[in-house]
């Protein structure tokens, strides 16, 4: 355990460094925070409610999702692609420790970091600009880091997957604007799921998906009930495994014959 929580303090450290690069996206989150709750401003306009979202709670859920970017790193992530394609994931996978739990200790670590210097301030941004409600429940401020944790592990099998796929593709792009564009759609985060059509909202509640952005925001909106809150967090931790396994299962038929220059 020692290797893996090295792995994730140095990490945290690593990114901690770049201090100017992470004002200059809070300063981006916060610009588009506000242009998207703008809209919401003006979608409200006209009606009190919408699919049991009123204004506060639309504006809520803006800020919070605009808030998860960053720890759940939703875009262009790929620093293992780019281990494939200089050949140095052979060391890595020479290492003496899980090569899958070695990358998720440093994105634990990285994700650590944004939670406290851009999902805590990009949401003390929407409450100063906006007054948006903050949890009343003290279980909630349990529950959405759980939740919160789960989703980052969610999304992180996701962008392992996805850049494994390397190891047969000569240019990830393509495969990851694809990813993005179901990631951006499907988990919530450019509207809350609650404004899909029904029939679409049964189905996409279900997916790994709405782990991401939709249940813990939900969370943070204190929508659920206790017996609805057990049933996301469980339907999180079903997710979790099962991507798991097939992050594995992936990385395996990779490496199943590896060849890298030189050798």
């Amino acid at each position: 355990m020692r290797a893996y929580l090295a792995a994730a303090r140095l990490s945290f450290r690593r990114y901690r460094t770049y201090g100017a690069a992470n004002l200059s996206g809070l300063l981006t989150n916060a610009f588009f925070g506000i242009v998207r709750s703008s809209i919401f401003v003006a979608f409200y306009q006209d009606r009190p409610v919408a699919e049991g979202y009123d204004l506060g709670a639309a504006l809520a859920y803006v800020w919070v999702s605009q808030a998860l970017i960053m720890p759940l790193y939703l875009w262009g992530w790929q620093e293992i692609a780019a281990t494939i394609r200089s050949g140095s994931i052979a060391t890595d996978l020479a290492r003496p420790i899980n090569y899958f739990g070695y990358w998720l200790s440093q994105d634990f670590g990285r994700a650590l970091y944004h939670s406290f210097y851009r999902l805590l301030p990009t949401v003390a941004v929407g409450v100063l600009l906006f007054r948006i409600r903050l949890p009343h429940n003290s279980l909630t401020w349990l529950a959405f880091p759980l939740a919160l944790g789960l989703a980052i592990t969610i999304s992180f099998c996701f962008r392992f997957i996805i850049n494994v796929g390397s190891f047969w593709l000569t240019d990830l792009r393509g495969l990851y604007t694809f990813a993005l564009v179901f990631i951006n759609l499907l988990s919530g985060f450019l509207v809350p799921l609650a404004f899909f059509p029904s029939g679409i909202r049964a189905v996409v509640r279900y997916l790994p998906f709405a782990g991401m952005i939709a249940i813990p925001v939900d969370i943070f909106l204190e929508r659920l009930t206790a017996t609805e809150l057990l049933a996301a967090l469980t339907q999180q931790i079903v997710w979790v495994v099962i991507l798991i396994a097939a992050a594995h299962l992936f990385l395996r038929r990779a490496t199943r014959k590896l060849v890298v220059q030189g050798g």
